[in-house]
């Protein structure tokens, strides 16, 4: 798997403090990456569910195996996305889109990911690491300084919107683990059992 995402089981026994001590671990990895001066390529075989997923979408460019699986899982929990999805995933697929993926938890499989601008390539998986060494080379041939300024320059089109969101984001991920529905989510995936929400 790239990511399968978080241990439920230990997300489990995570209060309000310490659900946004974690969605903040989240951001501060998602943020570092998407802060990189260097483009950043996520090479995605397997598995990239809830924080994996986010990971993936903070990198600047998503290639994929043919086997590459994507979801942002987290309402089945309980709980909202916590490290950046409900911010990064709307920019990459449209508002329309990125609200039916969290809204359900539905998986997408790699060639819907690229159909929807989720990923960049799909590749065989043996082909995966050497497509994004490919992808990283054409990059490194072109003036380092203009890449870094095109990186950031990139950035601008979306300057403002994130940070509040994200903030507001990570604030309702650590109140959600002193809900029931949290305990109720994460409880029934550990017991492997379709979780009852209370209404």
């Amino acid at each position: 798997a790239f990511a399968a995402g978080a241990d439920i089981k230990e997300m489990v026994a995570l209060d309000a403090a310490s659900g946004l001590a974690f969605g903040r671990r989240g951001h501060a990895a998602a943020n570092a990456l998407e802060a990189m001066p260097q483009p950043v390529i996520a090479a995605v075989n397997g598995f990239a569910f809830g924080g994996g997923c986010e990971l993936a979408l903070a990198c600047d460019i998503r290639l994929a195996s043919g086997n590459a699986r994507f979801a942002q899982p987290e309402v089945g929990l309980g709980i909202p996305p916590g490290w950046g999805g409900s911010q990064r995933l709307p920019r990459l697929v449209g508002p329309g889109i990125a609200a039916e993926l969290i809204l359900t938890g539905r998986h997408v499989l790699a060639d819907e990911a690229l159909r929807i601008g989720l990923v960049n390539a799909v590749h065989p998986a043996d082909q995966l690491q050497p497509a994004a060494l490919d992808m990283a080379r054409a990059i490194a041939r072109n003036s380092p300084r203009a890449v870094r300024a095109a990186k950031a320059l990139m950035k601008l089109a979306f300057q403002g919107a994130p940070g509040a969101g994200l903030d507001a984001e990570v604030r309702a991920f650590g109140a959600a683990f002193e809900t029931a529905d949290q305990r109720e989510g994460m409880t029934a995936f550990v017991e492997k059992r379709a979780a009852q929400f209370p209404d």
